[in-house]
């Protein structure tokens, strides 16, 4: 029982510094954070203003005092109703395959500047749990409780919080071996445990067969992180010259992210 607790504490405080030092720097709503959280900003993706706000939603700004028939009161939605229409919207949009990476790390990480991110991870257990077959929900609720341990400082929930996530992003690549987000938060998860862990080889192996996978579709801005990562994970093995040739071949491929043309430059 003793050497769980110490491991657990150990975990969560390697996990605490890394999400630490590894903050994402981005602007104020401007999609794009690296990972998550765990991981840190290192793409030049387009960028969007977050605006998860449904056509509802806008329609009551718009027209609030809209009645609907003669005679009757005008219809004046509650702020309430609003706040939950766009909360609602931006909880779609983590779990839509179809939205784009960078706009759900802004919805990320607008939810952790406004308070939401414990009523995001109610809402997204809930879904979980109703539809268990479904991979993105699992995906969305292992990248809110990464998400959590950035912000909380007990070591030990932050080790639970990291633990619980593996197994969710395992379980959504379980049912989903493609999903992209699933196996790159999973890796780059997995990239802060403690060394004694010996954890090394199989983050290597995560991204080597999510570049694998992403090389057969067309090029995302996102797609550049397992590149850096992968490097970085090689170099910190001691294989510097694998590091180099990572990061060409995402150079090749991303000619202009900056991330990668320093790491080439960096380079001996």
């Amino acid at each position: 029982m003793k050497r769980m607790t110490l491991a657990v504490a150990g975990l969560g405080a390697v996990i605490s510094l890394g999400f630490y030092f590894n903050r994402p720097k981005i602007s104020a709503l401007s999609p794009p954070e690296a990972v998550a959280n765990p991981a840190s900003d290192q793409t030049n993706g387009d960028t969007q203003q977050l605006n998860p706000v449904s056509a509802e939603a806008k329609q009551f700004r718009q027209n609030p005092t809209d009645a609907t028939s003669p005679g009757q009161a005008p219809r004046v939605p509650s702020a309430t109703t609003d706040v939950r229409l766009v909360f609602n919207q931006a909880i779609e949009t983590l779990v839509s395959p179809q939205a784009r990476f960078e706009e759900k790390q802004a919805i990320w990480k607008r939810l952790k500047e406004t308070g939401d991110l414990d009523q995001a991870i109610t809402e997204l257990e809930q879904r979980a749990v109703n539809d268990p077959q479904r991979a993105d929900y699992a995906a969305a609720l292992g990248q809110a409780y990464l998400k959590k341990c950035a912000i909380i400082e007990d070591v030990r929930e932050q080790a639970m919080l990291a633990m619980k996530a593996d197994q969710l992003l395992e379980t959504a690549l379980g049912l989903d071996p493609s999903n992209w987000e699933a196996r790159f938060t999973k890796a780059v998860g997995m990239s802060y445990w403690p060394m004694q862990l010996n954890k090394g080889q199989e983050v290597i192996e995560q991204f080597q067969t999510l570049i694998q996978q992403q090389e057969g579709l067309p090029p995302q801005p996102q797609f550049a992180r397992p590149y850096l990562w992968l490097g970085d994970q090689y170099q910190k093995a001691g294989y510097p010259d694998y590091a180099a040739q990572v990061w060409q071949r995402g150079a090749a491929l991303f000619p202009d992210n900056s991330e990668l043309k320093r790491k080439l430059v960096s380079t001996p």
